[in-house]
């Protein structure tokens, strides 16, 4: 058994390390890199969306509570 698990491994390890990609180098010049920061950066428009007000409890907590409690009292 040990023998059909090492084999096993060992087919898993080489199919993984034919899979590897080695990453390629940034071939771009600095202000090439600076630029594409500043445009991916957002312009802050993001700040503006309106915040969801979210209570203590969460939805299926509160539903939770009110019909154990309910529940409870009438035994």
């Amino acid at each position: 058994m040990d023998k059909r698990l090492a084999k096993r491994h060992k087919r898993q390890v080489s199919r993984e390390k034919s899979k590897v990609r080695l990453s390629e180098p940034d071939l771009r010049t600095p202000e090439q890199i600076e630029a594409a920061r500043e445009a991916s950066r957002h312009d802050g428009a993001r700040g503006n969306q309106p915040k969801v007000a979210v209570s203590g409890q969460g939805f299926r907590n509160a539903l939770a509570t009110s019909t154990g409690s309910a529940a409870k009292t009438g035994a």
